[in-house]
């Protein structure tokens, strides 16, 4: 199975593929994030070393099986976030996924790393979709997508309901085509392999 690069980079920001080594990095990013991550992220209600370990450990064996493929996002080689291109809206699709430090939000970081992570999936044999999908009650997700030109498509009730304190339990679903990317008037992103 097709696997993307290691290593993107967009702007001011660099994807890396997420190693066991992140492992401090990524529990101080969660740690200083969490007033801001508890709203919309389910597992954020229950950080911890182990809980990370397992974080970094599920990411290896998705990225493996073709799965999911995650990403740190980082500037200056400091870990500021992560983000994900994951196989799970069906097939010709990915759904991305992301999230960033609170001191860096504001700055384009999220939008930066998105669309290096879209540029990187519709370059993927047999891919022509990309999608974000979050909550209705968090509009700042929705406005990396539409910034970067995805169309609204849905909103769906989440048959689970709320997940996290600050859901509504509203999906708003954003759609990429791979057309509609080759047709944008922005620049795409360098892209590099990383081998070690």
């Amino acid at each position: 199975m097709e696997e993307p690069a290691e290593s993107l980079s967009s702007d001011q920001v660099e994807l890396r593929r997420w190693r066991m080594s992140d492992l401090d990095a990524l529990e101080r990013a969660i740690y200083e994030s969490l007033d801001h991550l508890l709203p919309w992220m389910p597992w954020a209600a229950n950080p911890g070393r182990q809980q990370t370990s397992g974080f970094l450990a599920r990411r290896q064996s998705e990225w493996e099986t073709g799965q999911a493929f995650g990403y740190a996002i980082t500037s200056d080689a400091e870990v500021i976030g992560s983000c994900d291109l994951m196989r799970r809206i069906g097939e010709g699709g990915l759904d991305i996924g992301y999230w960033i430090h609170p001191h860096w939000t504001g700055r384009g970081m999220a939008t930066m790393a998105t669309a290096a992570l879209v540029h990187q999936g519709l370059q993927l044999t047999g891919i022509d979709r990309v999608e974000i999908h979050h909550d209705a009650a968090n509009p700042a997700s929705g406005a990396v997508a539409r910034r970067l030109g995805f169309t609204e498509v849905d909103r769906i009730e989440a048959p689970e309901g709320p997940q996290a304190p600050g859901e509504s339990g509203v999906h708003v679903i954003w759609r990429m085509t791979a057309d509609q990317w080759k047709t944008r008037k922005l620049s795409p992103p360098n892209r590099h392999a990383e081998h070690g």
